[in-house]
């Protein structure tokens, strides 16, 4: 019988995952692939933080796992640099025309070089807008589950 294939460097994987965060003491689903189909990723393309693709290679096909990483350690920790203070024109120019944001709501924006980035609004008044933009679980405890289903 052959080997089961493992992750590496490179590879497609086609996987069912769970994030979660630990928040006072209780863990809260962020997403998960378990009751729905699969996801494939390929290792080092982006799809998954560093983090994340750190702790599947080297995991088998049909193998399950999970992961507890510290705060900070799936997505980064928190930076107060990006939370950023923007005039109403600015925002507004660079933001989806049209949109009625809230606070909460996550504001994509187009960069001078073509990409899009995303940040959250946390307020907004009629000069000024403040946008988060550090990465939604920045800073917080993360589990991450996985069941490596195929690996190419």
């Amino acid at each position: 019988m052959a080997p089961s294939a493992r992750v590496a460097a490179g590879s497609h994987v086609t996987l069912h995952y769970r994030i979660a965060v630990q928040l006072d003491g209780n863990e809260h689903e962020v997403v998960s692939t378990f009751d729905a189909r699969p996801a494939t990723v390929q290792i080092g393309a982006g799809q998954f933080s560093d983090a994340l693709e750190e702790r599947l290679i080297g995991m088998e096909e049909g193998e399950e796992a999970a992961f507890d990483l510290a705060a900070g350690t799936a997505f980064g920790s928190r930076s107060a640099e990006l939370v950023q203070t923007l005039t109403r024109t600015a925002f507004d120019s660079n933001a989806d025309p049209g949109v009625d944001y809230v606070p909460g709501d996550v504001v994509e924006f187009n960069a001078p070089d073509g990409l899009r980035f995303s940040g959250v609004l946390k307020q907004h008044g009629d000069d000024r807008v403040v946008v988060d933009f550090n990465h939604p679980l920045a800073g917080l405890p993360v589990r991450f589950s996985v069941r490596v289903i195929g690996v190419l």
